[in-house]
């Protein structure tokens, strides 16, 4: 039986060390190492024995105590992987479409843990052990995969990054990490990475940034290699997504990386691989639909299909002349085309320009007969002289379309705004002096079309935030504080190249370093990229190149402590892009916050809350003014019909039916403000209250409109008191007479409403209400009032007594506060004596 097993000679040294355990491996397309090393190593591997018996010699005997619990788990875990893999396969083809359980996204990720190969020792070649500590999990992995990728090992990779890189980040995990995947991301220049499409190279991705978010093991490295499962249950957090995510080409932007991940994220703290995936699936899904457009019949000249809004569920309806024509609506990257659909089919689809200078578009309300009923279109001009189309998104399942489209067209606006002003024109000879200048432009339209394509991601799995127009990157920069100066690094990254030979000996401007903050604003130099391209100065025509902002920072932009691999890629740095938005980002929050704490303090206050309860009340308002309008017969007509109208529903014996009724209208009101609303038409602010503010003040304005706000709300206090007090006069019997006299007439009310029919009480009391300004009974009706306010007025107010101030100790003690000496000796309020009450 000793036969079976390989017997080893007893290490040197004992170590007391943790024995390598098995790592998981993703399978990916390498460009260094062919598939038959992979294949041979797999051979290898599986001829090894199945147990290790660590001896002292070759002939001593054996015990169970000397196996390896850990290995032997591990060995039995692969076993079990490849049995499970095995009755997969044969299960496949007698499973029916539909049988199986899990969405195809759970699926897939089940089959790549399946897919998981085991590393060991001898093939990971990573050397974990650090100045720093030890590697974690998924900085090990990281570096060995993109190591193998990049046709390398890991500890090759390891030696070559502490060769190049500078003293202070040589002994850096998190910057050895960057390097790896940096230098493999830095081959390809294509607008959507290759690689992406293969579920392997996702799953890469999101281990590196877990890599990159801990790049050392938290226990010392003792529990390296102990889980062979899944990421799964793993979270990115936002610094490692904005890191990492902007680096592979077309999944997000530097300067709208935040705010996709706290879309992706929702309320969760991080991104899960599940998530991640599900995501890039889509992105994919939006890039190839439009490939599928771009070769079917929807062909247009010199124009890429951007998005298409037609469909049953998602109408896209124009406003002309109040009339609302159903169509099919198409974005392109240069404009607009809508074909309406009429009685006799669809007729010939019309365009709007969105390059022109002057394009606007705007959000706006619609509705029959020119109401504005419906907050959901958009209205869309290519000019002050052109023809404006008021277009509305009807949505059956949300009411985030109309913003979304809003963002789709004012990214292209913002786009061709951004060509005129930071790019040069298209037939500025001096591009061809610039290497890959010439591609500036298709550049700058490819990151638009990626940024709309992440846009229709997120609606379509339903993460959109707050605000879509934060998700596009050149309608975003439009409008936020310091956007000007990213505009500018991102001219210099999309026209800016080394400069060719024939321009260099040319009587043209000194390729130079600035060296004041002065050098900027002058004509004397161009700008020079942090990997050496340069970008010339006559294509500086924005007035923003002169602003303190951006001198300052060029000034100290080209200040660099990493490795630069691209112009897009720099480890343990940032590049232009980066630091532009980093610090646009800190002035937007900075402003954000300032917003906020202006906003809350303008909902405090007395005269602003009168203001919002006057707001509220004035639905009510409203209706009582018109009511009030109708009694007076200002207009007569309307008065007769209503009155018509009430004693026809009197007399018909339909009095029973006015409230059921007026419970159905309300009802149905809601149902129907619901449907708009799940539709999109009444817009995502619908229903909230506006008020306006106060108008600035200083100090002494402030105090003296409060103490005018407290002596309006004390005398209204005071004015409701007096009637409780009176009420409780009358109540309790403090005046007789006048108490006798309210119940009598209590009592002849009572025993009106029992003996007459309350159809000819309502009656009486409409006639009474409607008359009351005609000329007949007007003097009556005030010496009656007169008569009412002058009993009123005689009235006593119960008396208050109001005691003097007692301490917390006083009242614990159980003092008697109702003894009558205290109340004499107490303040005595209001008419009568304390014995009357």
């Amino acid at each position: 039986m000793l036969r079976q097993f390989s017997v080893l000679p007893p290490p040197p040294l004992p170590s007391r060390s943790p024995p390598l355990r098995p790592a998981p491996r993703l399978l990916l397309p390498s460009d260094g190492c062919s598939l038959n090393l992979l294949h041979s190593r797999r051979r290898r591997r599986r001829r090894r024995p199945l147990v290790i018996v660590l001896g002292s010699g070759g002939g001593d005997r054996w015990k169970l105590t000397d196996l390896d619990p850990n290995a032997v788990q591990d060995r039995l875990r692969s076993w079990l992987v490849k049995a499970r893999t095995l009755l997969t396969e044969v299960a496949t083809p007698i499973v029916k479409p539909g049988q199986g359980r899990k969405p195809a996204t759970a699926r897939e990720l089940e089959n790549m843990a399946v897919e998981e190969e085991v590393f060991v020792a001898s093939e990971m070649t990573v050397d974990r052990r650090t100045t720093n500590g030890f590697l974690s999990f998924a900085a090990a992995v990281s570096i060995e995969q993109f190591a193998r990728m990049n046709g390398l090992t890991g500890r090759k990779m390891q030696k070559i990054f502490e060769a190049l890189a500078p003293e202070t980040i040589r002994t850096d995990a998190r910057s050895l990490v960057e390097y790896c995947c940096f230098r493999y991301l830095s081959r390809d220049s294509s607008d959507i990475h290759p690689s992406l499409k293969e579920h392997a190279f996702q799953r890469l991705i999101f281990v590196t940034m877990l890599a990159w978010e801990q790049p050392y093991a938290r226990d010392g490295g003792s529990q390296f290699l102990q889980d062979t499962s899944s990421f799964q249950g793993q979270l990115v957090g936002e610094d490692a997504f904005v890191r990492i995510a902007p680096a592979v080409a077309g999944v997000s932007d530097v300067s709208t990386a935040h705010s996709l991940f706290k879309a992706l994220a929702g309320d969760e703290q991080g991104i899960s691989l599940s998530l991640w995936t599900t995501y890039l699936a889509e992105l994919l899904k939006v890039h190839q639909g439009r490939q599928s457009y771009e070769n079917g019949d929807f062909v247009l000249p010199y124009e890429q299909l951007l998005c298409i809004g037609s469909s049953r569920k998602r109408p896209v309806l124009k406003w002309e002349n109040n009339i609302a024509w159903p169509g099919n609506l198409t974005l392109t990257n240069k404009a607009l085309y809508f074909e309406a659909i009429g009685l006799t089919g669809t007729k010939k689809s019309v365009r709007l320009d969105l390059t022109c200078h002057g394009s606007r578009i705007e959000k706006t309300k619609v509705g029959p007969f020119a109401s504005k009923l419906f907050d959901s279109a958009v209205s869309v001009s290519s000019g002050l002289n052109s023809e404006t189309w008021i277009l509305e998104f009807v949505d059956f399942g949300g009411e985030m379309r109309r913003d979304v489209w809003h963002a789709f067209i004012r990214e292209i606006i913002s786009l061709y705004e951004f060509l005129r002003e930071y790019g040069p024109d298209d037939d500025d000879p001096s591009i061809h002096d610039v290497y890959g200048a010439h591609k500036g432009k298709r550049r700058a339209i490819r990151s638009a079309a990626n940024n709309i394509a992440r846009l229709q991601c997120l609606q379509f799995i339903r993460k959109l935030s707050e605000d879509p127009a934060k998700l596009v990157q050149f309608s975003y920069l439009r409008n936020i504080p310091y956007g000007d100066v990213v505009f500018q690094t991102l001219a210099v990254s999309f026209w800016g190249g080394p400069l060719v030979t024939k321009f260099k000996h040319t009587n043209n401007l000194p390729v130079q370093r600035m060296k004041s903050v002065e050098d900027l604003s002058g004509s004397n130099v161009h700008l020079i990229d942090i990997d050496g391209s340069v970008y010339l100065r006559k294509w500086m025509k924005s007035p923003s190149w002169s602003s303190s902002s951006s001198v300052t920072f060029w000034k100290n932009s080209l200040v660099k402590h990493g490795i630069v691999l691209a112009k897009n890629l720099v480890v343990a740095d940032l590049n232009l892009v980066e630091r532009a938005a980093l610090t646009c980002k800190e002035k937007s929050r900075i402003v954000e916050k300032t917003q906020a704490t202006i906003d809350a303090a303008m909902i405090k206050g007395i005269p602003s809350n009168i203001d919002l309860f006057k707001e509220l009340m004035l639905p009510l308002v409203v209706v009582a003014q018109k009511f009030d309008k109708l009694r007076r017969w200002e207009k007569p007509r309307v008065t007769i019909s209503f009155l018509v109208f009430a004693y026809t529903i009197i007399f018909t014996n339909l009095l029973s039916y006015v409230l059921p009724a007026t419970l159905i209208v309300m009802a149905t009101t809601m149902l129907l403000l619901k449907g708009l609303k799940e539709q999109g038409r009444l817009g995502r602010f619908f229903g909230r209250v506006v008020i306006r503010d106060q108008p600035p003040s200083n100090t002494i304005q402030k105090i003296i409109a409060l103490k005018e706000a407290m002596a309006y709300v004390e005398n209204y206090l005071q004015n409701i008191n007096v009637i409780l007090l009176k009420i409780r006069t009358i109540m309790l019997s403090v005046q007789p007479e006048v108490t006798f006299e309210v119940a009598v007439v209590l009592l002849g009310s009572a025993i009106s409403l029992l003996v007459i029919p309350f159809k000819y009480i309502l009656a009486f009391i409409i006639f009474d209400l409607f008359t009351r300004e005609l000329q007949f009974r007007r003097e009556m009706v005030m010496k009656f009032v007169s008569f009412l306010r002058e009993r009123w007025a005689g009235i006593h107010a119960a008396p208050v007594v109001v005691l003097p101030y007692e301490s917390p100790e006083t009242v614990t003690e159980g003092v008697n506060t109702t003894n009558p000496d205290r109340i004499k000796s107490g303040r005595i309020l209001g008419n009568g004596s304390a014995a009357k009450s």
